[in-house]
């Protein structure tokens, strides 16, 4: 045991443990982790792989609420990196494949995610792929690999960024914030100088002439689906559940909300390519409805 854990404790990080800003609490007789230990999946608490380190870090007074998604199948890359994003505020969770990336993503409101290239079951490149289909939010790639072709892949493949193993922690800490920033900026909700207009990805609303368009074609809509899509625009990513909608558009009670059903389908016909796999409204089965981030 005593050896198991001086050969633990030798390994190294890629990371200089003296940079992080967390401590390290060893017992010896939990300080080996179990190699076969698979990643626990959760919404916004990275897995507990190591039974055998407690930490603490020193938590900024400004909490920064975006959700980043490490996907990394090294275990001490992946704790080492979400430390220095939780330090920062960053809300963080982690899988170790691409196909676990996938899941948490169609369940979860993700801003960032920071994705190593070779892993098992789904590599990086594949899982951007996928995850372009559907979402815009950055993504970060991480590689062993340096020649210029792979960074060119990785960035041709959908990622916005690039970094090579091994690398400095602070400098990835700051393409991360640099990314959020233009995420931010340009991304989702944009409002015009006097407020009136909404855009999320294809969607513009107008909410004074009260136009609404879909990739600059107009589209009409009924006084209460645009009231609905107003709704949740104002708020996308975030679930409304039918009950929610049904009483802030008619202002009453909810009696029974399958005319809200009605309504959605019928806003999805008019606004999606293909409404029975929609981009925009989508629907959150045994909790209610949204707008995707775009």
């Amino acid at each position: 045991m005593l050896k198991g854990c001086l050969q633990f404790m030798k390994r190294s990080f890629f990371i200089s443990l003296e940079n992080l800003k967390f401590y390290f609490n060893f017992s010896f007789r939990n300080c080996c982790y179990d190699s076969n230990m698979k990643s626990k999946r959760v919404g916004g608490v990275g897995p507990k792989w190591y039974n055998s380190i407690k930490y603490q870090f020193r938590k900024r007074d400004v909490m920064n609420q975006s959700h980043i998604l490490i996907v990394e199948d090294e275990r001490d890359i992946a704790v080492a990196i979400e430390a220095y994003l939780t330090n920062q505020g960053y809300k963080v969770s982690i899988v170790g494949n691409g196909i676990e990336a996938l899941e948490i993503v169609e369940s979860t409101v993700i801003d960032l995610a920071i994705v190593d290239v070779m892993m098992p079951k789904m590599d990086g490149i594949t899982f951007t792929m996928k995850l372009r289909e559907n979402y815009h939010f950055p993504v970060i790639m991480l590689s062993a690999k340096s020649e210029e072709v792979d960074q060119i892949m990785g960035l041709n493949m959908g990622a916005d960024d690039y970094v090579t193993k091994p690398f400095r922690p602070l400098e990835l800490l700051a393409r991360v914030n640099s990314q959020l920033r233009r995420y931010k900026r340009f991304s989702t909700i944009k409002q015009d100088e006097n407020h009136h207009l909404m855009t999320i990805g294809g969607l513009e609303m107008n909410t004074e002439t009260k136009e609404f368009t879909v990739d600059e074609i107009p589209v009409k809509l009924t006084p209460i689906e645009y009231k609905i899509l107003n709704l949740l625009m104002k708020h996308p990513g975030r679930v409304f559940p039918a009950e929610e909608i049904y009483e802030r558009i008619w202002n009453e009670n909810a009696v029974n909300t399958d005319t809200i059903m009605v309504h959605i389908r019928n806003i999805r016909e008019k606004i999606e390519i293909n409404p029975k796999n929609p981009k925009y409204l989508k629907v959150v089965w045994g909790v209610g409805y949204k707008i995707e981030k775009q």
